[in-house]
């Protein structure tokens, strides 16, 4: 197995090291303070939650526009936009890297989307393979879409943090609620990352007819646990189905820059003389059973291939991968 940091770079952060050093100092006391936070921030959240009027959905079909891993005649990049369609509307959730990789707009062309297909735009987190790339990322701002998108038009953009957005007209999430298509918000939940800081994402649900709760995750930093138990807050009916992003980049990291396997290094959400191990994936593995779902559909774009075949071969429940250009029925 490759290091997640070449051999090559070592030179380099041995120069830097006066500087990395220290810094990585400040980042470890501010990520300590924001442990806690979260934590606290969660619990409150998850307590003072409760049940939404969510209608009973006969229809609940996820297109994946982008992802890690793609069907023939596809794209896939590592980030992540899926068009959710029920019997009551249509919603966009998320952007991937936008224009700054082809995957999204070639995947959009070759299924014929464009943005007034759907009724909102909803935004997990404010991360670049969420958002729309990393000029998005600098500068706050949800990114224009790709030609093939068409514009939004004064659209609801609904995120979990403050955002700009052009040509969207952004709605802060701040709790539990109701979006359109008879899908609903988690509400923001925090989580302590250490490169990036406190991050709030958003998971959405739904709830399906004679079957249960659907719940799905951008990247899951919250952590899938934390999902799940606002997500029970808000309906007494038992999950049916998970799917998106988990975030378990043990072995290898589908996104990579020269010498750098990027999500093993500031991906994991730990500080970086740590890993994800082992035992944090056979972990919620078994938390994951413990909640018994029917189907789980895993997102490439934040986990290795490893711990997909690890989820695959240890879930007690029908388990797929999502890939660019499918569409998947509930």
């Amino acid at each position: 197995m490759s290091k997640r940091i070449s051999p090559a770079w070592w030179p380099v952060l041995g120069l830097a090291s006066p500087v990395l050093f220290p810094m990585l100092f400040v980042k470890n006391r501010r990520y300590k303070r924001n442990v806690e936070e979260s934590r606290n921030l969660n619990k409150a959240r998850i307590e003072n939650a409760s049940c939404l009027e969510l209608p009973e959905l006969e229809q609940f079909e996820l297109t994946v526009l982008l992802e890690h891993k793609a069907a023939p005649g596809f794209l896939g990049a590592p980030g992540v936009s899926y068009v959710i369609k029920t019997n009551k509307g249509s919603i966009l959730f998320d952007l991937g890297f936008g224009s700054e990789m082809p995957a999204l707009a070639h995947n959009a062309a070759t299924l014929n989307f464009k943005l007034n297909q759907v009724d909102a735009l909803v935004i997990s987190h404010l991360h670049p393979d969420h958002m729309g790339g990393f000029k998005a990322f600098r500068n706050n701002q949800i990114a224009a879409m790709p030609p093939a998108f068409g514009k939004g038009d004064g659209m609801a953009c609904f995120a979990p943090a403050e955002v700009g957005g052009d040509g969207f007209e952004t709605k802060i999430v701040q709790g539990p609620r109701m979006l359109p298509a008879g899908i609903a918000s988690t509400g923001p939940l925090s989580r302590s990352l250490f490169f990036m800081g406190l991050t709030e994402e958003q998971a959405i649900v739904a709830r399906l007819k004679h079957k249960g709760m659907v719940v799905i995750t951008g990247c899951g930093h919250p952590t899938i646990e934390t999902i799940i138990q606002m997500a029970k807050r808000l309906s007494d009916d038992p999950i049916y189905a998970i799917g998106g992003g988990l975030h378990f980049p043990v072995t290898d990291s589908p996104l990579r820059k020269p010498g750098l396997k990027v999500q093993m290094i500031w991906g994991t959400g730990k500080p970086p003389w740590q890993k994800i191990t082992e035992q944090d994936l056979e972990q919620t593995i078994e938390n994951l059973n413990a909640v018994c779902p029917k189907h789980i559909f895993l997102s490439p774009h934040d986990t290795c291939d490893y711990a997909l075949q690890k989820f695959k071969t240890s879930l007690n429940c029908q388990t797929h991968i999502l890939e660019s250009g499918v569409t998947y029925s509930f």
